[in-house]
């Protein structure tokens, strides 16, 4: 007798850094033959391009009640909202299985990101199996576990003082700057989500199979220390053109939330670079930088006389147009970090851009704000070795000197620079050994896919 096939229920918090992995896995997961069903809020749902999604893979959106229809993430009352996305999302993703169930295509696992736990309970009143698919890196998944087991007391005891030491069991040691924002910061932002990322770790079962978006060889020994978890690393979880030597035959993600500049404008741009000259600048899609430090991001880039593609969101007050830069609205990222001019990324360190420009071979200078972005602009340069991170200056944030003495030691001619290069070369070729067919990272999403069909 047949098996029966697979269906997934691939379920996302509606923010860009969720969406892109969790939309890859959702293909990845559809051209291993399972049925794949993606779903996010509806007001995100109607800007993914439908028409690019492989057959298997469909997209159905839950509700948000009141902020359906609403665009405005920038000034969005985040407590209200969380709420409405906890309560109208879990009653409308549940309707959504319903209905899915009804149409003959019943699901059989609930795969969801760390800010949707709520998916979890839904799974669970429908009688089906749910994993969680875990999107920033190994190393942050670790310390959050041992924070939440039993060791909150080494790092709420020297919050205050960035440069103490944190000795976690079994990790490296760490300083209170290098651990995720969440556990010693009081900013807003840290406040509203923690709680959040509490819950999670706080109800995981102990024995818990987790899916995340990394792969072995980068932090096997971060894989280990969340034992008794099982974390299985799938990634990087990028198109899939790109485990195939960068070929460029799927150049979009497909769930790109932001209108981009024309295509052909800044790829026409790079193609008249030298290979390795670009400073490529991009802090994600939500930062919105203030203007003292787009004005001294500005100054570096001018006196370091190298061009630069720079990503500017929010506004170009403080951004100096200059004939040596690009400055646009939005872009495919893993397009222009794959195009042989980018020599150097400046990037807030979020886990997909750092994943995306390690898997691309690009080195990084890390500028991290919030979140996992303080350990992963550390584990670049020391763990890693393929970025350098910038230090702030008296008032929080790099000054042009800072970011130019980043720029020359990465793209100079030292040796620092040259060994920085040759890291982000070799993770480069790691990353997608790991994610071709028969890699690490693949058998791993065979078997998970296999473990579900045999329960």
């Amino acid at each position: 007798m047949d098996q029966p096939q697979q269906h997934f229920l691939v379920v996302s918090f509606p923010a860009q850094g969720h969406i892109n992995p969790s939309l890859q896995l959702g293909k990845r997961l559809a051209r291993l033959g399972a049925q794949v069903t993606f779903s996010t809020a509806t007001e995100v749902h109607r800007r993914i391009p439908l028409g690019k999604l492989p057959p298997l893979l469909a997209c159905s959106p839950y509700s948000v009640g009141k902020y359906d229809g609403y665009v405005d993430w920038v000034n969005i009352d985040w407590h209200d909202f969380l709420q409405e996305l906890k309560s109208v999302g879990s009653r409308t993703l549940a309707e959504l299985a319903r209905d899915l169930a009804a149409a003959g295509r019943p699901v059989t696992c609930v795969v969801y990101n760390f800010l949707v736990p709520w998916a979890a309970a839904v799974a669970r009143d429908l009688g089906v199996t749910s994993a969680l698919y875990w999107i920033q890196s190994a190393a942050v998944f670790a310390i959050y576990h041992l924070y939440f087991r039993g060791h909150p007391g080494l790092i709420k005891a020297n919050r205050q003082d960035p440069l103490s030491s944190v000795d976690l069991p079994g990790l490296p040691v760490l300083h209170v700057r290098d651990v995720p924002s969440l556990l010693f910061s009081r900013n807003p932002e840290d406040d509203l989500f923690f709680p959040l990322v509490e819950e999670l770790f706080q109800t995981m079962d102990t024995k818990a199979r987790v899916l995340i978006n990394t792969f072995e060889a980068l932090e096997l020994d971060y894989l280990q220390a969340a034992e008794p978890v099982e974390l299985l690393p799938i990634g990087p979880t990028l198109p899939s053109a790109y485990a195939d030597g960068l070929d460029g035959t799927e150049t979009s993600f497909g769930g790109d939330l932001f209108e981009q500049t024309p295509r052909e404008s800044y790829t026409a741009w790079l193609d008249a670079q030298p290979n390795r000259s670009v400073v490529y600048v991009s802090f994600g899609s939500y930062t919105v930088l203030p203007v003292r430090q787009r004005e001294e991001i500005s100054r570096a880039l001018e006196d370091s006389q190298r061009s630069y593609l720079w990503v500017a969101r929010g506004g170009r007050e403080g951004v100096k147009e200059s004939s040596q830069g690009m400055v646009v609205e939005w872009c495919s990222q893993v397009e222009v970090l794959s195009h042989r001019a980018v020599g150097c990324f400046v990037t807030h360190c979020g886990w997909n851009s750092t994943l995306e420009s390690l898997a691309c071979g690009v080195p990084i200078v890390g500028m991290p704000k919030w979140s996992d972005q303080p350990a992963n602009a550390h584990l670049a340069e020391v763990a890693w070795g393929f970025g350098v991170r910038s230090e702030p200056s008296a008032e929080g944030l790099p000054d042009a000197a800072e970011l130019r003495r980043c720029l020359d030691l990465v793209m100079g001619e030292g040796q620092r620079g040259e060994a920085v290069r040759q890291r982000a070369e070799i993770w480069g070729r790691r990353a997608r050994e790991a994610v071709k067919e028969g890699g690490s990272s693949d058998r791993n999403l065979m078997g998970f896919v296999q473990q579900r069909l045999t329960g």
